[in-house]
């Protein structure tokens, strides 16, 4: 690990520590970037678990720390379905299936804190990456650099920075990058599980009236749990005494996994969203969720923010072989224009489903339906529908660049 200095000067600078922050540092060094990461050392702790595509796990191959993951990780075979709403029209129950499309898995299911620890130890071991562990306090962009300044008074001079400070960056902000929000009458509540039935890498998700109660594998007879309900009852369960808690539970599951243990602290999360209006500043991308923030819906966020990281690595891989200043606009348009068009589609997608759950309109119900049963019954529309889930488009290469 390099050791930081009061004045760095590298190639991009990326600020976050989450996943998409150490995953973009780690993606740029390997693209002969000199980069400068500003976060904490330190692995956030996060009980919480992500869904990884296959294409997501693709880029962690490519960065060699896949390998370092997968022993904490559960593969996801099957996707069921069941309209849990008892409305006058539901959807039949659906199952999509990995081997259908002929590969072993959809993805492996991953908690999050051993990712991050996976994460922090491979940006410190990278030769390529300054880490600077402290905290932006500004940011300023010129027509030359992009400079930020940390808490502590180090400041780092790029030609590219790379915003993965969250919702609330402060890098978009000192850009002037403007973002739609909005919110929905809905809170998730989070938290792992262990049960006595076996999973057999089957997730479940029962569609309700206020939202998705999704059951995702584990290692071993464990499973995350993500329900979204009203805040009223988000909250009502999560100060519930734990083994009530567990049973209230396995009611609303129908005791399809068995008996259930709660393992973990349960955790709240109202439900939002975010788009900002461009991706793209004169020294400037963002990811993640600098960029994007839905409701947790088909497992679409960090998956996303892989393909913000993938483009951009793209993006800077050509301005490099065409001699071109990374963190010019010239060389982040193509990048603009990609995600852009991926991140509306897949924002407009989760947004529609998930209103599509909550409204009572009788023809939004039947639409809904008659997907799930086509979906069921057609064999080219399901894999359509799994193929678009798993990697939209064809935008997500990024093996030639590494």
């Amino acid at each position: 690990m390099a050791r930081a200095k009061k004045e760095i000067t590298c190639d991009a600078v990326v600020v976050g520590g989450g996943p998409s922050g150490r995953i973009t540092a780690l993606a740029l060094a390997k693209t002969d970037v000199k980069t400068a990461l500003v976060a904490s050392l330190d692995a956030p702790q996060d009980a919480r678990t992500t869904a990884l595509w296959q294409k997501s796990i693709d880029l962690l191959k490519d960065l060699g720390i896949w390998g370092y993951i997968l022993p904490t990780a559960e593969p996801l075979k099957t996707m069921r379905m069941i309209d849990g709403s008892k409305r006058l029209i539901r959807s039949p129950e659906t199952l999509f299936e990995s081997a259908e499309l002929g590969v072993e898995e959809f993805g492996y299911n991953i908690i999050n804190a051993e990712l991050n620890k996976v994460l922090a130890a491979a940006c410190s071991a990278e030769d390529n990456i300054t880490c600077v562990d402290d905290f932006a306090e500004n940011a300023a962009f010129s027509e030359e650099k992009a400079v930020i300044t940390t808490k502590t008074g180090t400041t780092v001079s790029a030609d590219l920075a790379v915003a993965a400070d969250g919702r609330n960056s402060l890098l978009r902000t000192s850009a002037g990058i403007e973002v739609k929000r909005w919110s929905y009458p809905q809170t998730a509540l989070v938290l792992n599980l262990e049960h006595t039935l076996p999973h057999r890498g089957i997730s479940t998700e029962f569609h309700t009236p206020t939202g998705p109660f999704t059951l995702v594998p584990l290692p071993g007879r464990r499973s995350s749990l993500v329900c979204v309900e009203t805040a009223e009852t988000a909250d009502r369960l999560k100060t519930m005494d734990k083994k009530l808690l567990a049973r209230d539970l396995e009611d609303r599951a129908h005791s399809i996994l068995g008996k259930f243990t709660v393992i973990s602290e349960p955790q709240t999360f109202p439900l939002s969203g975010m788009t900002a209006h461009s991706v793209v500043a004169n020294r400037l991308s963002l990811i993640g969720e600098t960029a994007h923030v839905f409701p947790p819906v088909g497992a679409q966020g960090l998956n996303l923010s892989m393909r913000d990281i993938a483009d951009l690595i793209s993006a800077v891989a050509a301005a490099q072989a065409k001699g071109q200043d990374i963190g010019s606009l010239e060389a982040l348009k193509t990048f603009e224009h990609k995600r852009m068009a991926d991140i509306r589609s897949r924002t407009n997608a989760v947004d529609m489903l998930n209103r599509s759950l909550l409204t009572d309109f009788l023809p939004v119900q039947a639409a809904r339906s008659a997907g799930m049963y086509l979906a069921g019954k057609i064999g080219p529309f399901r894999r359509l529908l799994m193929r678009e889930g798993m990697a939209p488009g064809t935008g997500f290469q990024l093996r030639p660049y590494l």
